[in-house]
């Protein structure tokens, strides 16, 4: 932060919205975390839970893509329409969006434009979809799940690796609450790095923990030591140095005979006795509109929605140790350890 800039700290237990996302420092129960930790896991099998769900309805600027170059969209070409699509809604202003697209449905039906009175209607479709899941939901970022999620980490100022790391929310919030260390982003899309994290709000706040006390605490992005990378996650040079390995919404756009590698991703560079976080999109009705809704802005690539044992059920099977398993409002979320051989 500028040296010049003076910013009011936020107050522990505050709750509001702002014109684009919620603040969310309330530190009292419920926390927003269902736990299914008791599952025997070892003796789950996919007859019992079923195959996840898989999303196939395709945005329409893949399907143009593939027409027009003869080919399936790669794999990455389709992560950078989806990050610049997704980051889209994330700073906008929802209040005045909607309202100017309401006007712009009056106005259309006005001139008797029935294509732009469509079209209209169907950005205020969109914002109301992004409206009801982010700023009144809160279940993108989802803070108070996510502390919960994190609690209990026997960790003290960790090295922090988060794989895919978008704008690297979560593990700010891990920063925040076990601070002191340092986080590791990564991702392939400059996109990332400059604008999902660089433009991520500053004035956001993390509830945390000061070391110093002991007491809870409010954090800011620009306290935090942070390292992002522009990398292929298998080009990584990294070893077994991390306290934590991260991933959120990584693991569902690896078809079954690909999820292997992507498990694998997670032990490479996790110290002994280490802790890998991993959450997928929960399959849920709600789930299954939004990307339905909202198609044309998400549906780039592969993608799985599960339930939280088919996604245990998938670790378990590739090498993990559950320590903890549940689900927040719009994930599934696991805490493991690699199991011995």
């Amino acid at each position: 932060m500028n040296a010049t800039t003076v910013r009011s700290r936020d107050v522990i237990g505050d709750y509001r919205r702002t014109s684009s996302y919620v603040v969310d420092l309330r530190d009292s129960p419920p926390d927003v975390f269902e736990d299914l930790s008791a599952t025997d896991w070892s003796r789950l099998t996919w007859r019992d839970v079923g195959r996840p769900y898989r999303v196939e309805k395709w945005a329409e600027g893949r399907v143009m893509w593939e027409r027009e170059h003869g080919a399936e969209m790669p794999v990455k070409e389709g992560w950078k329409h989806f990050n610049r699509n997704f980051h889209q809604f994330f700073i906008r202003d929802l209040p005045r969006d909607q309202a100017r697209a309401r006007d712009d449905v009056v106005s259309s039906l006005a001139r008797l434009d029935v294509a732009g009175a469509r079209e209209a209607l169907e950005e205020l479709l969109h914002l109301a979809v992004w409206n009801r899941v982010h700023r009144v939901e809160d279940a993108v970022w989802d803070p108070r799940g996510k502390r919960a999620l994190f609690s209990g980490l026997n960790v003290k100022r960790p090295r922090i690796l988060f794989l895919g790391a978008a704008e690297g929310y979560e593990a700010m919030q891990l920063h925040a609450l076990y601070p002191g260390g340092e986080v590791v982003l990564v991702d392939y899309d400059e996109f990332c790095k400059t604008d999902r994290f660089g433009l991520f709000p500053e004035a956001y706040p993390f509830l945390g923990v000061d070391p110093s006390t002991g007491h809870k605490r409010v954090w800011y992005r620009d306290e935090m030591r942070i390292e992002y990378e522009v990398a292929d996650i298998r080009d990584l040079g990294y070893g077994r140095e991390f306290d934590v390995v991260v991933s959120i919404g990584l693991v569902e756009h690896f078809p079954d005979e690909y999820k292997p590698v992507a498990f694998d991703f997670h032990r490479r560079f996790l110290k002994p006795g280490g802790y890998v976080i991993i959450t997928t999109p929960r399959n849920q009705l709600r789930g299954r509109a939004f990307y339905s809704i909202l198609s044309d802005y998400m549906n780039y690539g592969y993608r799985e929605l599960m339930d939280t044992r088919q996604l245990a059920l998938y670790a378990y099977e590739n090498g993990l140790e559950i320590l903890r398993a549940g689900y927040i409002k719009a994930h599934n979320a696991l805490i493991c350890r690699p199991r011995a051989a």
